[in-house]
């Protein structure tokens, strides 16, 4: 018998879940000898396109290993009865505890302070600059989902009050609710973005936003790079109407504008939101769990839902 073909457009760590991949399935890694694959295996970030879609006329599954599917063609997807499925739930705490840490290291100054030892600046007698307290304001989450809780309960289990904007203010919640991204701003001087991408939150953290978060106030974004207007961004801390930021995902990835390289007191890390080892081997084995239940015809563990 004929083992499934799957589409492999990114690969699952650690090595064993790859391997189990292999041996249980036809992985082909070239999209124009996979006319006949009804499995694709895609990152966020890949994604897959109308324009890939077309080339796959039998492809009946959308594996995501992530969360973000603002690469992939819903639309499409939909109008041809592709199922798309993604790894909610596992990577939640990562991603919540990369966003705490970068608050930290952005108003505790410690990766500046980390160059600044590096540099010999300490041992020459330089003094390093003045951090600022960080669990002792306000929090507020841009986005309530998944992440978004998980970093509200780490906030609040720190003594900080917690603040949300989202589509629709959430019953039973012990945060407080603001009805926008400017009004959340306004009331907090710690503002997480955790919200999901796409065109519809493209540049919601904005130069108004930016302006009411005023210049004590610290960004984390680490939802997705267009979520937050990075030109407005980079001259907000420019002209120090905005404090620090804390950013893991970019516009372009891996390319990083130079106008927040340059930025001061701007933290950049490589989109590591769930890069921890325990997220990403339970990232990659929710997405075999995915692909295993479509080819036995058993409900899927984690389809997106809109």
């Amino acid at each position: 018998m004929n083992r499934p073909k799957v589409l492999a457009l990114a690969s699952l760590k650690p090595d064993e879940t790859q391997d189990r991949l292999l041996a249980d399935y036809d992985v082909l890694y070239d999209i124009d000898a996979a006319t006949d694959v009804r499995i694709a295996l895609t990152s966020g970030a890949a994604g897959l396109s109308c324009a890939q879609m077309d080339r796959l006329p039998a492809l009946e599954l959308i594996a995501v290993n992530g969360v973000g599917v603002d690469a992939v063609d819903l639309a499409q997807a939909r109008r041809r009865g592709i199922r798309v499925t993604t790894t909610p739930d596992v990577l939640s705490a990562a991603v919540a505890e990369m966003a705490l840490g970068l608050a930290l290291a952005v108003g505790r100054r410690i990766a500046e302070g980390d160059r600044f030892v590096r540099a010999g600046s300490w041992a020459a007698g330089e003094k390093p600059a003045l951090g600022r307290p960080v669990i002792q304001g306000r929090a507020g989450i841009l986005g309530y989902g998944r992440i978004g809780h998980r970093l509200a309960d780490l906030l609040r289990g720190l003594g900080m009050d917690v603040l949300y904007a989202a589509r629709s203010e959430k019953p039973n919640s012990p945060d407080g609710f603001r009805a926008d991204a400017e009004a959340l701003a306004r009331d907090c001087n710690l503002l997480f973005v955790t919200t999901a991408g796409g065109s519809d939150t493209r540049g919601l953290v904005d130069k108004a936003v930016l302006k009411a978060l005023g210049s004590d106030g610290i960004l984390v974004n680490v939802a997705r790079g267009p979520v937050v207007d990075a030109g407005a961004l980079a001259r907000a801390l420019q002209a120090g109407t905005s404090d620090g930021a804390g950013l893991d995902v970019f516009d372009d990835e891996p390319n990083v504008p130079q106008s927040l390289i340059d930025a001061p007191n701007c933290v950049l890390t490589p989109h590591l939101g769930s890069a921890t080892d325990a997220a990403r081997a339970a990232m990659a084995a929710l997405v075999l769990d995915n692909i295993t239940a479509h080819v036995a015809g058993r409900p899927l563990p984690t389809p997106y839902e809109d």
